[in-house]
Protein backbone atom coordinates (compact mmCIF):
# COMPACT_ATOMS: atom_id res chain seq x y z
CA UNK A 1 0.00 0.00 0.00
CA UNK A 2 1.35 3.19 -0.74
CA UNK A 3 -0.91 6.17 -0.41
CA UNK A 4 -0.30 8.65 -3.09
CA UNK A 5 2.47 8.32 -6.04
CA UNK A 6 5.22 10.81 -4.24
CA UNK A 7 5.57 7.65 -1.53
CA UNK A 8 7.24 5.87 -4.16
CA UNK A 9 10.47 6.77 -6.52
CA UNK A 10 9.12 5.77 -10.22
CA UNK A 11 12.87 5.52 -10.72
CA UNK A 12 15.70 3.19 -9.28
CA UNK A 13 14.11 -0.14 -8.37
CA UNK A 14 12.35 0.76 -5.44
CA UNK A 15 9.63 -1.50 -4.23
CA UNK A 16 6.94 -1.36 -1.54
CA UNK A 17 5.18 -5.17 -1.33
CA UNK A 18 3.59 -7.68 0.82
CA UNK A 19 1.43 -5.71 3.25
CA UNK A 20 3.31 -2.93 4.06
CA UNK A 21 2.71 0.46 3.87
CA UNK A 22 4.08 3.47 3.18
CA UNK A 23 2.14 7.09 3.88
CA UNK A 24 2.00 9.96 5.10
CA UNK A 25 5.15 12.34 3.36
CA UNK A 26 7.26 9.07 3.45
CA UNK A 27 9.30 8.34 0.48
CA UNK A 28 10.65 4.95 -0.25
CA UNK A 29 13.54 5.88 -3.19
CA UNK A 30 16.78 4.05 -5.20
CA UNK A 31 16.26 0.33 -5.04
CA UNK A 32 15.19 -0.17 -1.40
CA UNK A 33 12.37 -2.25 -0.78
CA UNK A 34 9.69 -2.13 2.00
CA UNK A 35 7.91 -5.53 2.60
CA UNK A 36 6.14 -7.99 4.87
CA UNK A 37 4.39 -5.82 7.26
CA UNK A 38 7.09 -2.66 7.63
CA UNK A 39 5.57 1.04 8.04
CA UNK A 40 7.14 3.75 7.08
CA UNK A 41 5.33 7.15 7.31
CA UNK A 42 5.50 10.49 8.17
CA UNK A 43 8.44 11.63 6.69
CA UNK A 44 10.76 9.04 6.84
CA UNK A 45 13.31 8.28 3.83
CA UNK A 46 14.41 4.91 2.87
CA UNK A 47 16.55 4.34 -0.09
CA UNK A 48 19.78 3.22 -1.82
CA UNK A 49 19.64 -0.54 -1.30
CA UNK A 50 18.38 -0.35 2.15
CA UNK A 51 15.39 -3.12 3.47
CA UNK A 52 12.89 -2.65 6.12
CA UNK A 53 10.33 -5.95 6.57
CA UNK A 54 8.59 -8.08 8.62
CA UNK A 55 6.78 -5.89 11.20
CA UNK A 56 9.43 -2.86 11.45
CA UNK A 57 8.23 0.54 11.63
CA UNK A 58 10.48 4.17 10.07
CA UNK A 59 8.88 7.23 10.96
CA UNK A 60 9.04 10.68 12.18
CA UNK A 61 12.14 12.03 10.09
CA UNK A 62 14.24 8.99 9.89
CA UNK A 63 16.59 7.87 7.26
CA UNK A 64 17.07 4.00 6.76
CA UNK A 65 20.48 3.96 3.41
CA UNK A 66 22.88 2.15 1.99
CA UNK A 67 22.76 -1.51 2.53
CA UNK A 68 20.85 -0.98 6.16
CA UNK A 69 18.04 -3.40 7.17
CA UNK A 70 15.41 -2.90 9.69
CA UNK A 71 13.25 -5.98 10.45
CA UNK A 72 11.66 -7.70 13.16
CA UNK A 73 9.45 -5.09 15.59
CA UNK A 74 11.84 -2.75 15.41
CA UNK A 75 11.42 1.19 15.17
CA UNK A 76 13.56 3.70 14.22
CA UNK A 77 12.05 7.21 14.62
CA UNK A 78 12.55 10.92 15.37
CA UNK A 79 15.47 12.04 13.36
CA UNK A 80 17.54 8.80 13.47
CA UNK A 81 19.73 7.30 10.74
CA UNK A 82 20.46 4.21 10.65
CA UNK A 83 22.75 3.13 6.98
CA UNK A 84 25.98 1.47 6.05
CA UNK A 85 25.88 -2.53 6.72
CA UNK A 86 24.13 -1.73 10.01
CA UNK A 87 20.99 -3.81 11.24
CA UNK A 88 18.71 -3.21 14.07
CA UNK A 89 15.96 -5.85 14.84
CA UNK A 90 13.86 -7.86 17.06
CA UNK A 91 12.32 -5.11 19.30
CA UNK A 92 15.28 -2.24 19.76
CA UNK A 93 14.46 0.89 19.30
CA UNK A 94 16.69 3.96 17.82
CA UNK A 95 14.96 7.40 18.23
CA UNK A 96 16.36 11.02 18.99
CA UNK A 97 19.22 12.27 16.58
CA UNK A 98 21.31 8.77 17.38
CA UNK A 99 23.25 6.48 14.78
CA UNK A 100 23.89 3.14 13.87
CA UNK A 101 26.08 2.71 10.63
CA UNK A 102 28.68 1.00 9.50
CA UNK A 103 28.48 -2.67 10.17
CA UNK A 104 26.62 -2.24 13.88
CA UNK A 105 24.08 -4.20 15.26
CA UNK A 106 21.27 -3.31 17.70
CA UNK A 107 18.67 -6.20 18.56
CA UNK A 108 16.70 -7.60 21.44
CA UNK A 109 15.42 -4.65 23.74
CA UNK A 110 17.85 -2.36 23.31
CA UNK A 111 17.42 1.12 22.84
CA UNK A 112 19.80 3.86 21.41
CA UNK A 113 18.80 7.72 21.47
CA UNK A 114 19.36 11.08 21.78
CA UNK A 115 22.51 11.80 20.33
CA UNK A 116 24.02 7.99 20.44
CA UNK A 117 26.25 5.94 18.19
CA UNK A 118 27.08 3.17 17.42
CA UNK A 119 29.14 1.96 14.99
CA UNK A 120 31.72 -0.19 13.32
CA UNK A 121 31.39 -4.03 14.66
CA UNK A 122 29.83 -3.19 17.48
CA UNK A 123 26.56 -4.99 19.25
CA UNK A 124 24.09 -3.08 21.65
CA UNK A 125 21.69 -5.87 22.28
CA UNK A 126 19.58 -7.15 25.17
CA UNK A 127 17.99 -4.49 27.14
CA UNK A 128 20.62 -2.29 27.38
CA UNK A 129 20.71 1.49 26.85
CA UNK A 130 22.92 3.43 24.68
CA UNK A 131 22.19 7.48 25.21
CA UNK A 132 23.12 11.24 25.42
CA UNK A 133 26.32 11.77 23.48
CA UNK A 134 27.93 8.16 24.13
CA UNK A 135 29.78 6.08 21.44
CA UNK A 136 29.95 2.19 21.01
CA UNK A 137 32.08 1.48 18.55
CA UNK A 138 35.13 -0.70 17.14
CA UNK A 139 33.80 -4.73 18.12
CA UNK A 140 32.26 -3.31 21.73
CA UNK A 141 29.23 -5.16 23.54
CA UNK A 142 27.28 -3.88 25.12
CA UNK A 143 24.24 -6.14 26.45
CA UNK A 144 22.01 -7.33 29.07
CA UNK A 145 21.10 -4.35 31.52
CA UNK A 146 23.74 -1.86 30.34
CA UNK A 147 23.40 1.71 30.80
CA UNK A 148 26.33 3.82 28.45
CA UNK A 149 25.18 7.26 28.43
CA UNK A 150 27.00 10.88 28.82
CA UNK A 151 30.21 11.11 26.60
CA UNK A 152 31.22 7.70 27.04
CA UNK A 153 33.09 6.22 24.73
CA UNK A 154 33.36 2.18 24.33
CA UNK A 155 35.76 0.71 22.11
CA UNK A 156 36.19 -2.89 22.73
CA UNK A 157 35.18 -5.31 25.36
CA UNK A 158 31.72 -6.38 26.94
CA UNK A 159 29.95 -4.23 28.82
CA UNK A 160 26.73 -5.50 30.62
Amino acid sequence: YIEKKSNLSQKGDAWVYGDAKVYGDAWVFEDAKVFEDAKVYGNAKVYEDAKVYEDAKVYGNARVSEDAKVYGNAKVYGDAKVYGDAKVSEDAKVYGNAKVFEDAKVYGDAKVFEDAKVFEDAKVYGDAKVYGYAWVFEDAKVYGYAKVYGYAKITSGIIK
